[in-house]
């Protein structure tokens, strides 16, 4: 049976070069015949979690937005690939806010296990990726059956729709794929 992936591009950006890399890891996944499904933040409604825990005691949370779809979806993946720009050496605030909200995930039966890291940064020292890669697995560190596998980095990739233009990230990414 296919491998359940999940690929979540968490960048608004339009030419958004994490999401060129998520897409090259989608084929890679795809080639390898695993179930792939790919979802970006763009035009999804995600409101900020507000401490209030009812998700823990309800199993759902009290806010009404796009995030229950997108959670049901993290739910029953068995990998899942985050894909975010790196904004001052952290991952995107959509990313976070997303992580944040799949609190009611905690302490049900979820079917993912393995969760790996796609990210582009402007700067062009791999150091630029540690803060959100480590925020990352802070998130994972909460889901005792997961395991944060690895990162994709792509250092110096500022412009928009840059990413084709380095080819070692763009390989890397879709080299991720094909061993999901």
């Amino acid at each position: 049976m296919a491998k359940k992936v999940l690929i979540i591009s968490t960048s608004l950006r339009g030419g958004s070069n994490s999401e060129i890399l998520a897409k090259e890891c989608e084929k890679g996944a795809r080639d390898t015949g695993c179930d792939v499904e790919y979802i970006s933040l763009k035009g999804k409604e995600l409101k900020f979690c507000i401490g209030c825990l009812s998700c823990l005691s309800k199993g759902s949370c009290v806010l009404k937005d796009d995030v229950p779809e997108i959670m049901a979806k993290v739910k029953e993946a068995e990998v899942i690939v985050y894909a975010t720009p790196v904004y001052y050496y952290e991952m995107s605030g959509q990313m976070k806010v997303l992580l944040d909200r799949l609190n009611p995930l905690y302490q049900t039966d979820y079917a993912f296990r393995d969760i790996y890291m796609i990210a582009t940064a402007a700067e062009a020292e791999e150091s630029a990726f540690d803060k959100a890669y480590n925020g990352l697995q802070g998130w994972v560190d909460c889901f005792e059956k997961a395991t944060l596998k690895g990162i994709v980095t792509g250092a110096g990739i500022g412009d928009a729709n840059d990413a084709p233009n380095h080819g070692d990230a763009m390989k890397r990414a879709y080299e991720l794929g094909r061993k999901l």
